[in-house]
């Protein structure tokens, strides 16, 4: 009797087990809009389609090469072919080169976070960024108080926790350290990623990550996915080759009840105690927005404008930091606001440009277009120039709103905020181009074509212009003069590391970029005809790659990183003055105020105002 009791206990626990277990697919990084992407999607979808125990599917980013409305419906439409559900997170490509600001993914797929549970398990997926700034990822603010309210809410607080994200939870990810943070409030089992491309266990300060094989095929004939196989106690990893095999297990990952080790964290968490060098740097006030910030700061007088990934413009006293108006749009805004006597105007992604009064926060006018709008206006003669995603670039009269003239030749998508220089408009766009329009009737004058991939266009900087010159660096690392009539290249190097991020000093002599690679600062003369190093520091800016451009006042040149540091280097020694650590995240701008103040934004959504 006792040993039929066991074997029905014993063969009551195999069905319970049983009973828990299930398979989903991981696929990562399909990359659709690249040159095999679509077709790889497809092969892959059709695959597990035959695949009867594949329950759903989890796509952890990277879904297209650029994030177009385009390719996300060529996309959608490819993985609305599943019979079987599908949870998907954006990543770094469908984010930082999204002409509509991240809006479309939304639109397209629903969301860019998710929840749900399967079998005792809570999967929860959020987006990664960076969004529209070329910069480490970071979980946006909206996306950490949707986990943060998931994990709060939860019934029971022991419940195994699958987490996705497209990032790894390390240095390539700004705000790591608070999502590993939250996750430890709860069971958090492992962290499912992508973006590396390759089948890879992680180990996140005691948290499992494992990290899939990109959909696509690169140098093979077919691309690939993973089935994973989730039991009540182990995770099983298996690369799956569409339409021929599935390959023996790569990694088993045991799961049950975390107990976590401090010890093994690799990354070191930020450091803010070098803020102590500088004991005459002061926070003279902060404050934290309610979402991530994309765009810099516009000052008039005691006024100071932003706007956010909520979309809202907002005027702060910059005396005080405290919130004079808000102005909400239906879209998300990273269009740097422009200031003219009593009027600031700055565009969103729901298509509008918008003309509010200073004081009030009043519109006072609305320009409607047919595409999102991620370039930022510039103001000149009364005059509103400014850039769209459909293709266009207009000159709008500030007080009537009033079309003057538009050119509808522009390849992509425009990013960036333009030059008047000399009676003439100087912008890039996200295809391969950098125009040359007339500032009165908006006639091309010329164009430069040179860059073979689209990921290299001069789209991001902000040009700068001095002695008959136009200057520009991009993605390729690469400082270019051009002449400021004709376009023909003065010269091109590439002689010292770069991206995106430029200056040009107040007397217009001297124009400024900071090595990608090397962590030092450069200034070039602007009246040579080969680039002239005119000096350099030695400025620690470590890897930089932040697109944000570089400001000064009479005295300091205030230098923008990816790290969340404001670098200011003095003009006479041509040494770092001071450093100040606000965040962990990209510094959109630093906007100097009078002699001793800078306005500073921040990507993780922190305004604030450093006194020296």
């Amino acid at each position: 009797m006792k040993q039929l009791i066991f074997l029905f206990l014993y063969f009551l626990l195999i069905i319970q087990a049983q009973a828990q277990t299930f398979r989903f697919a991981h696929v990562t990084d399909t990359h659709v809009g690249g040159s095999t992407g679509a077709e790889d999607l497809l092969r892959t979808v059709a695959d597990i389609n035959q695949q009867t125990d594949i329950e759903f599917v989890i796509l952890s980013g990277d879904v297209t090469e650029f994030g177009s409305e385009e390719e996300l419906l060529e996309a959608k439409s490819i993985i609305s072919k599943l019979v079987k559900p599908c949870y998907v997170t954006p990543g770094n490509h469908d984010s930082k080169w999204s002409e509509s600001g991240n809006n479309d993914f939304v639109r397209i797929f629903g969301a860019e976070g998710y929840s749900f549970e399967k079998n005792g398990f809570l999967f929860v997926g959020t987006a990664s960024g960076p969004n529209m700034r070329m910069a480490p990822g970071l979980v946006p603010r909206e996306q950490m108080v949707f986990l943060d309210s998931i994990l709060t809410n939860m019934k029971d607080p022991d419940q195994p926790i699958i987490f996705v994200n497209h990032y790894p939870l390390d240095e390539s990810l700004s705000n790591w350290y608070e999502v590993i943070d939250l996750l430890k409030t709860r069971n958090i089992q492992v962290s499912l990623l992508g973006h590396g491309h390759s089948n890879k266990l992680f180990n996140f300060e005691g948290i499992h990550g494992v990290m899939g094989r990109s959909n696509l095929r690169a140098k093979n004939e077919i691309g690939g996915y993973n089935i994973v196989t989730v039991t009540s106690d182990t995770i099983f990893y298996a690369e799956r080759t569409p339409g021929l095999q599935t390959k023996s297990v790569w990694i088993k990952v045991p799961i049950g009840l975390k107990q976590f080790n401090q010890e093994a964290t690799k990354w070191p968490r930020p450091d803010f105690s070098f803020n102590a060098r500088y004991p005459k740097i002061k926070v003279e006030w902060q404050f934290q927005d309610k979402s991530d910030i994309g765009t810099g700061i516009a000052i008039s007088g005691k006024t100071a404008v932003y706007a956010n990934a909520t979309g809202e413009i907002v005027a702060a006293d910059n005396n005080t930091g405290k919130t004079i108006w808000r102005f909400q749009t239906s879209g998300k805004i990273y269009s740097t606001p422009d200031i003219s006597g009593k009027l600031v105007v700055c565009a969103s992604t729901d298509q509008n440009i918008y003309c509010l009064n200073l004081k009030t926060g009043q519109q006072v006018w609305k320009f409607s277009t047919k595409r999102p709008i991620v370039a930022s206006p510039v103001i000149d003669s009364e005059t509103v120039y400014i850039g769209s995603s459909e293709g266009i670039f207009r000159a709008i009269d500030l007080k009537s709103g009033q079309l003057k003239w538009q050119f509808d030749q522009v390849k992509n998508f425009v990013e960036s905020k333009s030059l008047i220089y000399e009676g003439v408009v100087y912008f890039g766009s996200w295809g391969n181009t950098f125009y040359a329009l007339d500032q009165q009737s908006g006639k091309l004058l010329w164009k430069r074509e040179k860059y073979s991939n689209r990921m290299l266009s001069p789209a991001a900087v902000w040009p700068v212009a001095a002695a008959g010159k136009v200057f520009i660096v991009a993605p390729d690392q690469r400082m270019t003069a051009l002449d400021a009539k004709t376009g023909t290249e003065v010269w091109d190097s590439g002689k010292y590391t770069c991206r995106e991020s430029i200056g040009i000093s107040m007397d217009g002599k001297l124009v400024y970029i900071k090595n990608m690679k090397e962590g030092n600062f450069l200034a070039f003369s602007t009246s040579a005809n080969e680039q002239t190093l005119a000096w350099e520091c030695e400025a620690g800016l470590g890897y930089e790659i932040a697109p944000s451009p570089i400001t000064e006042n009479k005295k300091l040149i205030f230098v923008p990183t990816t790290s969340g540091t404001v670098v200011a280097i003095d003009k006479k020694t041509h040494q770092v003055a001071w450093k100040y650590k606000l965040s962990n995240a990209l510094i959109n701008a630093i906007q100097p105020v009078g002699e001793n103040r800078v306005l500073v934004t921040v990507l993780d959504g922190r305004v604030a105002c450093l006194e020296f």
